[in-house]
């Protein structure tokens, strides 16, 4: 197992050496999108109305971080349970979509639609949302600001810690244990 410093941008170029326990230390750019906001962007796909952020190479962080406090860029922002987003990630991996990171395992759909777009899933730890908050240097609400801390929201991490839970080609820490 490797331990990787990378920007999210050069995942796509990375996505092939990336292996299932790799940790990885990730900077650069990550959406949140819970539940609700998962809903909405399912709404806009299919009524063809554009997305509130390009989903081609991007990487979604399934949070929703808890309220700013004075003096800070966010307030706690640990993941929340990935399988709750599974109806949606096949439809999203599909458009572009090429890494999520959350917490715990995966259906086998999502597995497949990873595989079949060379995409990534990676996890980070539950329960670490105040360390985690420390690797976020920005954050700004892009759409669906009426969900509160389920809105999306742009942030801008620097060296946030993950490990790869599922890589691009199916391997899945979940099922080897």
């Amino acid at each position: 197992m490797s331990k990787i410093y990378c920007q999210l941008s050069d995942l796509p170029s990375l996505v092939n050496t990336v292996k299932a326990g790799d940790e990885l230390f990730v900077s650069g750019t990550v959406y949140t999108a819970r539940d609700a906001a998962h809903k909405k962007i399912m709404e806009l796909i299919n009524a063809s109305q554009p997305l509130p952020f390009d989903i081609k190479g991007a990487t979604v962080y399934y949070a929703g971080p808890t309220e700013t406090r004075p003096g800070t860029v966010i307030g706690s922002c640990g993941p929340t349970t990935s399988s709750r987003m599974d109806k949606f990630a096949p439809t999203l991996l599909d458009m572009g979509l090429a890494c999520m990171i959350g917490k715990g395992n995966r259906s086998q759909e999502v597995v497949d639609a990873i595989v079949r777009n060379k995409a990534l899933y990676l996890c980070t730890v539950g329960g670490a949302g105040a360390y985690i908050a420390n690797c976020i240097t920005s954050c700004q609400v892009i759409a669906f600001e009426e969900l509160g801390c389920e809105s999306v929201k742009r942030l801008t991490v620097k060296d946030m810690p993950t490990f790869c839970a599922i890589d691009a080609f199916g391997n899945d820490i979940f099922k080897r244990g």
